[in-house]
Order: C-alpha cells, then structure tokens, then sequence
C-alpha cells in the first residue's frame, strides 16, 4: 500500500524516478495525479485538469470506472496470472481472442497478446520474417516505414519510429528499416508529379522505395491509419487503397499500426474502418483496456496463421513474452470492450469529434498562427506556424500554448513539427469539449 504524502514531500521523492522522454528541465513542475474522474485530473498541489489527452490516447472509456477494478480484483483472486505459453492458457485470455476473432477484419481472427505497443510491433517485426523464412524467401528482412511515424520505442519499433529524435541518442534506426515520405497533405515532404494528389504521391514512393531496394529483400510495410505522436496526419482517402494494392503486388506484408487509433478513438471502433487496409498484421494496445491495465497484441491474417500451424517443430514461432495474456489484464479487456459498445462511446467520439473540430476551426479564424486542424473521431491536431504562408511549424509558441493551457487546467500536447494534439476520453461530454475550445482560446490569446 502507498502512504499519503503532501506534495512537496512527493515532489522530492520524485527524484528517484527516470521519466519517459526524459530531461530535467522539462519536469520541474509535474502534475502528481493523486485521483481521476471523467476527463478530470486531480493533483497532490490542488489543480483540477481536463486531460485533453486521455493519459497517452489510451483512457477511451475515461478516468474512474468502477468496474474494471472490480473485475480485475475478481479475476485476480481466482488467477491473476500464468503462463501463456504452448501447453497452457487460462479463460480470460481465450475468451478475449474469440471476442477479438474478425473484430477489426473478416480475415483477423488470430491474436498472440503483449503488455503493449511497442512490444506488439517487434513481436509484427519478429511474425514478418518468420512468415517469408517458411515461404522460402529469407532476405525478405526490410521493413518500410514512414517519415513523422511513431511506432514505439524499444529497439525495432524505434528504428521504425519516423521521428528522428527518437534516434539520435540511442543510434538508432538499426539496418533494414527504411522511410519514406508520410501522406501529409499539409506539408508533404516527397515529389509530387503534375495533376499528382499527395495520397498518389505518396504511394508512389511506397512502390519506389520497394523497387529501389528489390521486392525479393522488402518483408514488410507499416503504417498508422492515422498518424499520432508524428504530427496527426490523416491521409486523403485513396491512399491505403493503392498501398493495399502495391503490397499485393510485390508480396509485402501491410501492418497497420492501431496502437493509437484502435477501439474507438476515431469514430470508428478501428481507424483502418475508414478505408480498406485489409492489413496482414494489426497491431493494438492502448484503448483496448482504457489503461486500467497494460494489454496489447497483434491480430495476424488467416494465411499468416495456417503458415505458423504447419509448421514441423524444428521450424516452430519461437517468440514469447512473460505477460502474454495475463488473466486479469484479459478480463479487463473484455469488460472495456463491452462497456465501449454498450455507453456507445464509438457513437459519442463521432458526435464529440464533430463539436472539438468545430471549435478547434473557430480558434484557427481567430489566431493567425493556428493553421490546418484535422482529425477523425477524438483525435485531432491543429499546426502552430510561424505564418500560414510558409507553413513553417513553431513547436516553440506550440509548446508555449500547451503551457499555458496546463496551467489553465488543460493538458494537450505538442507533436510533429508543432501540432497541438487533442485525444480526450471518447466519454467526454459536449460541455466538456466547450471547456476544451475556451482554455484553449485563452491560452493562445495569453501567448499572442
């Protein structure tokens, strides 16, 4: 148990911590979160904050559900935990893979589960050269990404990362990880040919990267349905149809990336729904517990597991993870998911999407530095520039903003080159998303 303590005395046992991302300067004045209800953050030094953010995009169903904890502390006390490996499973664990079978595509019915999302794409990684090693092409090895991607930070899933701050101090990325340029219809950073839309472009550079480095040594091509930690972009509306058909052509597996974008988040209960990915491999975490605790997973294609059964056993999928379907963290998920489909909260982040872009365009008339919001659902972005001419993002006035907005009692976040990004529980409220626009705005005007 965690005894009480005032804030300064928390304050100075943080020291003891190493935070994410870490430096510290950026960490003199935390927010020490003692309790959570709604979108609401309470803190030890008595800020009240609406979490524009829900946590890191994950808490969908929102803060202070009283059922998860009873559902985890039941399961718990019958099995909180044992190994998943071959030769033993537990209830949860199966009963969350028959509700997740076809959930996010016909052909998905197949889930290996890990404690989150940067463990879910290694383990992709990891499934992308077993699956061409069993085919008989091993120098299938590459893996495409794309510029501003966030893919996670461990090792592989950082190299896939396409932000380079995420490289700099660690080497990073490590061979055969490859990036292209993203679908940013705002700033694209590739070529566009005459009569050319970005979403054409953009394929197109999928398909020069494979060819420039052979479709016999490219394995795999991965890609968020919406761009989060790189800068929200969301691509124009043909772009996963042509990627869809250039992997088909040049036997590249796709990997849609749902860690940020899955059960909900974007008005659909997974954001490949606006647009036909049918990926090979998905990949998911975050919202599909709302935080209450660590989960992730892959879904993989029907083709992909009839590949890892015929195996002969010296050939087996030798991958495993101490936490893979942990029991209670398995019940959870399941009563998250119900509790998604039975409040309606993929309805409600369709209807509150509409309302925060509304507002968050009425900011972008009234300042002249807000240019370019965009989003899907409850997640959004809107760039902070210099000016809208050059479209030079200022992620120095962006974090400025975000500031300011904290100490008004709202937390986004700054991203990409200088996007405030907004994901709040997609159980937020219509009032709630006025308070959003008004801190906000006042913010900005305080900044100028």
């Amino acid at each position: 148990m965690t005894t009480s303590l005032d804030h300064a005395t928390l304050l100075q046992k943080d020291s003891h911590q190493l935070h994410g991302l870490h430096h510290p300067n950026a960490h003199k004045d935390p927010l020490i979160v003692e309790r959570a209800d709604g979108v609401w953050l309470y803190g030890t030094d008595g800020r009240k904050v609406l979490d524009g953010m829900a946590g890191l995009w994950n808490v969908n169903i929102g803060y202070g559900n009283q059922e998860l904890p009873d559902v985890a502390r039941d399961q718990m006390q019958k099995l909180a935990y044992t190994s998943n490996f071959v030769g033993m499973t537990n209830p949860p664990a199966i009963q969350l893979a028959e509700k997740l079978a076809g959930f996010a595509h016909p052909t998905l019915n197949t889930t290996y589960f890990t404690s989150g999302g940067s463990e879910s794409n290694e383990t992709a990684f990891k499934t992308v050269y077993y699956y061409w090693r069993r085919l008989g092409k091993p120098d299938k090895v590459k893996i495409i990404s794309r510029m501003n991607a966030y893919h996670g930070i461990t090792i592989a899933a950082a190299s896939a990362t396409g932000v380079t701050r995420y490289w700099k101090m660690f080497g990073l990325p490590i061979a055969n990880f490859f990036h292209i340029p993203d679908p940013n219809s705002y700033r694209y950073a590739g070529d566009r040919r005459e009569g050319e839309s970005v979403a054409q472009a953009a394929a197109r550079a999928l398909e020069e990267a494979i060819l420039q480095e052979g479709p016999e040594t490219v394995g795999g091509f991965i890609a968020e349905p919406i761009q989060g930690a790189g800068g929200l972009v969301v691509p124009g509306d043909e772009y996963f149809d042509l990627v869809r058909a250039i992997c088909d052509k040049y036997e590249v597996l796709l990997i849609a990336d749902e860690v940020i974008t899955g059960f909900g988040r974007t008005g659909e209960m997974f954001g490949q729904h606006h647009w036909d990915l049918r990926p090979d491999i998905m990949a998911f975490a975050k919202g599909v517990t709302s935080g209450y605790l660590p989960l992730g997973g892959i879904q993989i294609s029907d083709a992909i597991r009839d590949v890892i059964n015929s195996a002969a056993p010296e050939d087996s999928w030798m991958h495993g993870i101490t936490y893979s379907g942990h029991a209670a963290a398995c019940a959870v998920a399941i009563r998250n998911i119900e509790i998604i489909q039975e409040q309606k909260l993929v309805e409600n982040a369709r209807e509150m999407g509409k309302r925060l872009g509304a507002g968050l365009n009425r900011l972008k008339d009234e300042f002249a530095f807000v240019d370019n919001v965009r989003g899907k659902g409850l997640l959004w972005g809107m760039e902070i520039v210099k000016d809208r001419e050059s479209k030079e993002g200022d992620m120095a006035k962006a974090s400025a903003i975000a500031g300011a907005a904290m100490q008004r009692g709202l937390r986004t976040r700054p991203v990409g080159a200088g996007t405030l990004a907004f994901s709040p529980s997609l159980a937020i409220t219509a009032d709630e998303v006025d308070t959003i626009i008004e801190l906000l705005g006042s913010a900005m005007d305080s900044i100028g």
